[in-house]
């Protein structure tokens, strides 16, 4: 295995972190529920 230095550490793009991922995902699910609740409002049992 070869070490690399800082430099060349720096220099690697990388794909999205789970972090990302996972914030894309509740922001999508927050938002399908706003428009959800706003197209058929339920009421509360």
């Amino acid at each position: 295995m070869k070490k690399i230095s800082e430099q060349e550490l720096a220099r690697i793009n990388g794909g999205m972190s789970v972090t990302a991922i996972i914030g894309i995902g509740v922001l999508v699910t927050f938002i399908a529920g706003i428009i959800d609740g706003i197209a058929r409002p339920l009421k509360c049992n």
